[in-house]
């Protein structure tokens, strides 16, 4: 039997390219359209209260026109343009609105979390769809799990988006006060970006490792099928903003629900990124196997962190 290679780097280009192809193959097969469509419904539930968290926080510590500005400059950069309109009222009236912000940081943040876990949820289900293994880890060891990784997330998002709003003039007036030059300022605007974009190649490589019920050979934070994940987002997302400000038709067709369309057409999009990033890291695992002479032809030969009580008993 040969052995099987230690790392990604280790496989051939032929393999790369059999991995590539199966990884398209196996994602129709997944119905991992369906999936991510799932997880966008989840990603709706989570979106908002996440968003009342972010506004309540802006609204207690005051009322920032540049810091709103940014904020809504973020939707617009990250997902469709049209989006910005569909969150301004809210996020201005949030905002400018003290009274009840302190009330709402609570309930936004519990809304947040629950909504959150069921995203995490779906997720788990899809990736051991995705692995072709049944769930067997109990209720008492999943739901912790479920509610560490949703935390981790929910606080990886929290900053990443602080680290966005965090630029130009208030960046300046935050520096000035914790006595941190321009030249810094202007270095974190500009080393941000990279350093943001490996915060999410580790979060994705996180759920893809913690997600599905199989023990994975190592831990890697930074998994192939993270920066598939993370290219193919930013292209597909980079494709469907041209598409929607030239070619769509959103707003002629849907009137004022065209950016809220727009918007969840995006989520879909993303989700599929995410899955077949998972899918990617699946099939090089398949891949690895193979090349190991085992029979991982119908199924991968990982074994499952819990063996389903019907299984284990049969």
């Amino acid at each position: 039997m040969a052995s099987t290679p230690e790392s990604p780097a280790d496989l051939p280009t032929r393999s790369w390219k059999q991995v590539l192809i199966r990884t398209g193959k196996e994602f129709q097969d997944d119905n991992l359209t369906d999936w991510a469509a799932a997880l966008t419904y989840y990603s709706v539930l989570a979106i908002f209260p996440a968003l009342l968290v972010l506004v309540a926080l802006l609204g207690v510590l005051g009322s920032y026109p540049e810091t709103t500005d940014s904020l809504l400059q973020i939707v617009g950069d990250v997902g469709p343009a049209s989006a910005v309109e569909t969150f301004r009222e809210p996020i201005e009236g949030v905002v400018q609105s003290k009274g009840g912000a302190g009330a709402l940081l609570g309930f936004g943040l519990l809304g947040a979390l629950w909504a959150a876990s069921g995203y995490l949820g779906a997720f788990i289900r899809a990736s051991n769809s995705i692995y072709g293994v049944s769930e067997g880890r109990p209720f008492w060891k999943l739901r912790p799990t479920q509610v560490a990784l949703t935390l981790v997330m929910v606080i990886a998002l929290a900053l990443l988006t602080v680290a966005l709003v965090v630029t130009g003039p208030l960046a300046q007036s935050i520096g000035g006060v914790i006595g941190v030059g321009d030249v810094a300022v202007t270095a974190w605007d500009i080393a941000k970006w990279p350093v943001m974009l490996l915060v999410v190649m580790a979060m994705f490589a996180a759920l893809y490792n913690v997600a599905p019920n199989v023990r994975q050979p190592r831990f890697r934070w930074l998994s192939p099928g993270g920066a598939v994940a993370v290219l193919l987002w930013i292209v597909a997302s980079a494709g469907f903003a041209f598409y929607v400000a030239n070619f769509g038709s959103y707003n002629e067709t849907y009137g004022t629900l065209g950016g809220i369309i727009t918007f969840l057409v995006w989520l879909w999009i993303s989700n599929l990124a995410l899955l077949f990033g998972l899918e990617f890291d699946a099939e090089l695992e398949r891949e690895r196997e193979l090349k190991a002479g085992l029979p991982a032809e119908e199924s991968l030969q990982l074994p499952p962190k819990d063996i389903p009580k019907e299984e284990a008993t049969a």
